[in-house]
C-alpha cells in the first residue's frame, strides 16, 4: 500500500510529497496517512534528512507566517486545515536565486524545504494545525535570514488581503530581499529572527 510520492519541485532543494489518505470505513472519521519516508525522499535526490526535533504551529484564517530560512532542512505537513504555501530561494548562488514555488497544502500533501529556502504560508482555512520535522534544533538567538511577506521582487499572490490577514511584527519588519543580499555581500549572512 503506497503511502506517498516525493518529486523535486520547481526550487533547488525543494521537494513536494504526495502522500495518500486512507479513509477508515469501518469507523466514521477515521484516517491513516504516512508523511515521511526517508528512502522515498533520498530517491528522489533530497539529502538525508535525519530529524531532531518536531514542532506544531496553530493558526486562525488569514494568518501569515515566514518568510524564514532557518538553517536547517524541513519537512511540513498540514495535520488539519488548509494554508497557502510560499517557498522562496533566499540563496544568492543558487540556480533558482529569487524564485517563489506557491501552492496549497492541507492533510494530503507536505514539502521538504532544505537549507536556504525561505519557507511561508498563510492559512485559508478557518483554522489550520502544521506540523514540522526539522534537522537540527531551535535555539534562542539563532540567526537566519528572512524576507518581507510583501517583497514586491518576490510577487506573492497572498490569497487573503483584508483585515483576516495577521502577521507577527518581526516578520513586518524583515528586509526585502534586495536588502538582505546587499547586507550578506556587505556583512556576510544577516539575522532575521
Amino acid at each position: 500500500m503506497p503511502g506517498l510520492q516525493v518529486t523535486p519541485g520547481p526550487l533547488a532543494g525543494l521537494f513536494l510529497l504526495d502522500l495518500v489518505v486512507h479513509e477508515d470505513a469501518e469507523r466514521a472519521g477515521g484516517s491513516f496517512r504516512e508523511v515521511f519516508r526517508a528512502e522515498q525522499l533520498e530517491a528522489a535526490g533530497a539529502p538525508a534528512f535525519h530529524p531532531v526535533q518536531w514542532n506544531v504551529s496553530e493558526s486562525s484564517c488569514g494568518t501569515i507566517r515566514g518568510i524564514h530560512a532557518e538553517p536547517w532542512d524541513k519537512l511540513l505537513h498540514v495535520i488539519e486545515g488548509q494554508v497557502f504555501s510560499a517557498v522562496a530561494d533566499l540563496r544568492r548562488g543558487s540556480p533558482t536565486a529569487g524564485q517563489v514555488w506557491t501552492g496549497v497544502l492541507d492533510r494530503t500533501s507536505a514539502v521538504l524545504a532544505t537549507t536556504g529556502l525561505g519557507n511561508s504560508f498563510q492559512v485559508t482555512s478557518e483554522r489550520a494545525v502544521i506540523a514540522y520535522l526539522a534537522s537540527d534544533h531551535w535555539r534562542p538567538g539563532v540567526a537566519y535570514p528572512a524576507v518581507r511577506f510583501d517583497d514586491p521582487d518576490l510577487a506573492i499572490p497572498w490569497p487573503i488581503d483584508d483585515e483576516r490577514r495577521a502577521l507577527s511584527a518581526k516578520d513586518r519588519s524583515a528586509p526585502s530581499l534586495r536588502e538582505l543580499w546587499a547586507h550578506e555581500t556587505s556583512r556576510g549572512p544577516v539575522a532575521g529572527g
